[in-house]
């Protein structure tokens, strides 16, 4: 029976806020997987296990969720100012595709860590003790972040008592900025407008904020589509027609924003735009039985990513959240109760979470010049992942 023997690839498993993934060094990738192309996705798709027809990802490292299937690598900054290159891969899960359209904000607050650990940040920017600002550059999208790692005795400090909803276990806090999200010469809504009415067929017309801070999203008021915003992944992702209803309404918000240049391109841009549903703050019971109650958060919202509801919240659009709210007249900053704010804390399926952001108006255009958060992150893990071969 012919058989290939497998390669060794050095690799870190990562928990970065409410999501885990693969990291690697770029140097350490096999030499026709150190630059982009199919060789590098063939790559990755084995590692994750993906495409995967039974939707587990068995034979890989994903846990067949979007939030655990994905990939990063980093390699030493050629930018000046930064530290560290940062590329994420989102690995689709039944399909051979890897999307580069985005990135994660979950593991973007491991990439600090990470970059530190694999020796990517000078030494001399490296405190005994005390917190390492590590510049990032965010490949896919073209933006700084700035991630502001703790230290003690001179290596990483992972534990601690910071809470994330999301996270069975405490850690350390990782402050994280994300700066001017939006390039100021670029357009923060596509259509030029902070609500639109989206045609959707077979949905209607829909009240809709468009906005491509931290990453594309489209947010929507809950009752307009059926729902109050106090839902779990259970309410919405063991349907096959009200996802299919979802990913109707992402598809054309995808088109409106200029994403696609035709509807059927969002089968190939999964990642991107996110569809999200907001309304006003009301009491629910988190996935972990916490009871939150309407007097702790500003508003509720929940996400879809990669064609499922997110279990908590992307960090990219918890930065569109920030974003959106601090923009009034928006749907999100309307549910929020609207007015002038520069942070909110908002409800997912899994608890809370505060964002800021810092937006100003000028000449007419809506300007953000950073959105904050605080997540951790923790190595799982560390050695090598094994491939065949003849997988890339």
């Amino acid at each position: 029976m012919a058989h290939v023997p497998q390669i060794k690839v050095p690799a870190t498993y990562i928990r970065g806020g409410t999501s885990k993934g693969v990291f690697f060094n770029l140097t350490d990738l096999p030499e026709r997987c150190q630059v982009a192309g199919e060789a590098r996705d063939n790559l990755l798709l084995r590692v994750i296990g993906s495409p995967d027809p039974y939707g587990k990802q068995t034979d890989g490292m994903g846990g067949a969720t979007s939030s655990t299937s994905k990939t990063v690598i980093l390699s030493k900054s050629a930018k000046p100012d930064h530290d560290v290159d940062y590329l994420f891969g989102q690995v689709a899960i039944d399909k051979a595709f890897v999307d580069w359209s985005g990135n994660c904000g979950n593991l973007t607050a491991a990439v600090g860590s990470f970059a530190i650990y694999s020796g990517l940040v000078d030494a001399e920017r490296i405190p005994e003790n005390g917190v390492c600002t590590v510049r990032i550059w965010q490949a896919n999208i073209k933006k700084t972040i700035i991630a502001q790692v703790p230290i003690t005795n001179g290596e990483v400090q992972e534990t601690g008592d910071f809470e994330l909803d999301g996270v069975t276990f405490p850690a350390a806090e990782v402050p994280v900025e994300f700066i001017a999200p939006v390039d100021p010469t670029e357009a923060m809504f596509p259509t030029g407008n902070v609500v639109d009415t989206l045609e959707v067929p077979g949905v209607g017309s829909l009240t809709a904020t468009m906005i491509t801070a931290g990453i594309p999203t489209i947010f929507l008021n809950a009752e307009e589509i059926g729902y109050t915003g106090t839902e779990l992944q259970d309410d919405i992702n063991s349907s096959a027609e009200k996802l299919a209803f979802f990913e109707n309404i992402r598809a054309h918000g995808a088109l409106k924003m200029g994403l696609i240049e035709k509807l059927e391109d969002a089968q190939t841009r999964q990642h991107t735009p996110k569809v999200a549903f907001v309304s006003k703050a009301a009491s629910y019971i988190a996935s972990s039985g916490k009871q939150i109650d309407e007097n702790a958060i500003d508003l509720n919202v929940r996400a879809l990513s990669m064609g499922k509801l997110h279990h908590a919240m992307m960090g990219t659009a918890a930065v569109a959240i920030g974003t959106a709210a601090a923009i009034p007249g928006t749907t999100v900053n309307l549910a929020a109760g609207g007015g002038e704010r520069n942070a909110v804390t908002f409800g997912h399926p899994s608890g809370t979470l505060k964002v800021g952001a810092q937006a100003s108006c000028q000449d007419g255009n809506w300007i953000v010049e950073k959105a904050i958060m605080s997540r951790s992150a923790r190595i799982l893990m560390e050695g090598f992942v094994r491939v065949p071969s003849d997988s890339f």
